[in-house]
């Protein structure tokens, strides 16, 4: 037996080797253990410029009001399609160099929304970089600080074909011949953002969720004989961000959709048309994405009768047979 109070090097000794003990079972194990997993097969490496948008988000404090995690539990299946699992964070948490291990991005407290797969809920870059400059500009109530830091005023005569103007306007910039141009931190760390997507887990199934009986995409409207979700909550779902709640739009940024012309149209061929390959053919505005991969034929048939027939709009229903088949006119054009 050793006596710790005579033998001191004794101590030392038997210090060390149970703290190396417990480093290898707490720690060490562990983490080789975790290095045990592979990326999804649908799952795409970070490039260059994500990776660096990564590490803005990191600097930036993101992490400290947005999670990136899908929990499995009913109220989380808004944010993903499935719940998440070690192989999303397979890129992610690759090291930053040889000495610097990523930081874990899962967070802690939801003060912003899950950004699991805000690359599909939100994928227009305009859209990010006005909620960067400032949250206000598109999400009314929104508590996020501004980040006006990342982006820079220039005269209007001085941007070269490769800045990025932000188009921000009205109460928020309104300096006479100046314009707002993004920095190049800001542009990775919306490239990153971009990049966000849940993959599809091999067999393509979202096992795990608790059954629910009522959810956003499921919400039937009893009295609707087509039987299609809630074109309301879809609509502000997946497109409020930027035609906002009230259908006015954002001057500069994107159209307004009450009053509109295409949204009244007799014929809604347009209209489903855009949402299904999105829209870049007015330059006054931001590009529109397309919604063909994200939204069901039931869905975008919800969403246009919820626009068809808000804010004074006074348009006739269409079903989700009349989207199928513009679907698939547009799918056997494009072959």
């Amino acid at each position: 037996m050793f006596n710790f109070h005579k033998d001191h090097k004794g101590l030392v000794r038997t210090a060390v080797a149970g703290f190396a003990f417990l480093s290898m079972i707490v720690a060490v194990i562990p983490a080789y253990q975790m290095q045990d997993v592979a990326p999804l097969p649908g799952q795409s490496a970070l490039n260059q410029t994500e990776r660096g948008g990564l590490q803005v988000f990191i600097s930036e404090g993101c992490v400290a009001c947005h999670t990136q995690q899908v929990r499995n539990i009913e109220m989380d299946q808004i944010w993903g399609s499935r719940p998440s699992i070690p192989s999303d964070y397979y890129y992610s948490k690759q090291r930053l160099d040889l000495w610097r291990q990523s930081p874990s991005l899962l967070g802690s407290e939801r003060t912003g929304p899950d950004l699991t797969n805000i690359g599909n809920r939100q994928p227009g870059r305009e859209w990010h970089l006005l909620h960067l400059y400032n949250p206000r500009t598109v999400v009314k109530a929104s508590i996020m600080p501004s980040y006006p830091w990342l982006f820079e005023e220039k005269d209007s005569i001085a941007i070269g074909p490769e800045d990025v103007v932000v188009p921000v306007g009205g109460k928020y910039f309104n300096k006479s011949g100046k314009k707002i141009v993004a920095g190049d931190k800001v542009l990775q760390l919306v490239t990153y953002l971009q990049s966000l997507k849940q993959a599809q887990i091999p067999d393509g199934t979202a096992a795990g969720f608790i059954p629910s009986t009522r959810t956003i995409d499921q919400t039937i409207q009893a009295d609707d004989q087509l039987a299609l979700p809630d074109g309301n909550q879809l609509y502000i779902q997946t497109c409020a961000a930027c035609h906002q709640e009230n259908g006015q739009g954002l001057p500069g940024a994107f159209p307004p959709l009450a009053g509109s012309s295409v949204v009244n149209d007799a014929d809604p061929e347009l209209m489903i048309r855009i949402i299904l390959q999105g829209y870049d053919a007015r330059t006054e505005y931001a590009q529109m994405p397309s919604f063909a991969e994200q939204l069901t034929d039931a869905q975008i048939a919800a969403i246009v009768n919820h626009e068809r027939s808000s804010w004074g709009n006074e348009a006739s229903a269409v079903d989700a047979a009349l989207v199928g088949s513009i679907r698939e006119f547009i799918t056997n054009i494009n072959q």
